[in-house]
């Protein structure tokens, strides 16, 4: 009876203003035989940093974070910022 675990990104989405999503299942194994499993998730706005995820999210950002995805993101983000006082 050997127990495992093993912990590996199944899901990366692009949702429609550009923000990319990260799903990591946490899988627990008995023999090959999955136990349990768990989630966690994470999110990065357009044009964020993720030089230290791995490089199947990197690849992605790329492809989806166009300069034209940017700067529509920025002017939401903009439009949507409450005034200051």
């Amino acid at each position: 009876m050997a127990l495992t675990k093993e912990q590996v990104i199944d899901k990366i989405e692009v949702v429609e203003n550009g923000t990319l999503q990260v799903r990591q299942v946490t899988r627990i194994l008995e023999d090959g035989k999955q136990l349990s499993s768990s989630y966690h998730r994470w999110s990065f706005a357009p044009g964020s940093d993720v030089s230290d995820q791995p490089a199947n999210v990197q690849a992605i950002a790329s492809a989806a974070w166009t300069p034209a995805v940017i700067a529509a993101y920025e002017a939401q983000v903009a439009a949507n910022a409450l005034p200051s006082e």
